[in-house]
């Protein structure tokens, strides 16, 4: 759980980063940028912004902000009504990201999970995403990503995004952020 100040520094550190990046939102998409805590009351750590520009049944695109070293926790996008999960392309835009995938773990890797769950992350295959670089995640492939230093944003474009029903490997998170009023 956040406060509405927490939300609402999260929001414009968030529009912030979007001018940096040179992603124009119009006034009325500001008012839809969502902040995620996933539940922890940690956002400056673990946590994301984003904002949806569309989400069809067969097409989703976004854009994500990490604020610096904040990470999205690990997860995965499981089949959802008869469909395989998400596939989604990752692709850089401003900062820089450290993407994990299942794989070869890297021997000196550019981000750590938090230190009080890194128990709960199970790969560490590094991807590293200036910008320019993209990267494709197939369904149900458990990820996880933090950005670097400065933050980062990154645009995502994948088939149909059903955020409630990611799987995370923490069972702590819960994916509807609550807002409380202070």
């Amino acid at each position: 759980m956040i406060t509405r100040k927490e939300w609402e520094q999260a929001r414009d550190g968030a529009l912030r980063c979007f001018n940096l990046a040179g992603v124009v939102l119009t006034e009325e998409e500001e008012t839809r940028i969502e902040v995620a805590d996933f539940g922890l009351s940690n956002l400056l750590q673990l946590g994301l912004e984003l904002f949806t520009y569309v989400n069809t049944e067969r097409v989703c695109a976004k854009e994500l902000v990490l604020f610096p070293r904040q990470t999205c926790p690990e997860h995965r996008h499981p089949p959802v009504e008869g469909q395989p999960g998400k596939e989604e392309t990752f692709r850089c835009r401003w900062g820089e990201v450290f993407l994990y995938v299942p794989g070869e773990p890297t021997p000196d890797p550019g981000a750590q999970p938090p230190q009080e769950i890194a128990g709960r992350y199970t790969v560490f295959h590094e991807i590293h995403l200036r910008p320019g670089d993209q990267y494709t995640i197939y369904p149900d492939t458990p990820h996880w990503f933090q950005a670097g230093d400065m933050g980062a944003v990154v645009s995502e474009f994948s088939t149909r995004s059903h955020d409630e029903a990611d799987i995370f490997t923490d069972p702590a998170v819960e994916r509807a952020t609550q807002v409380r009023d202070e």
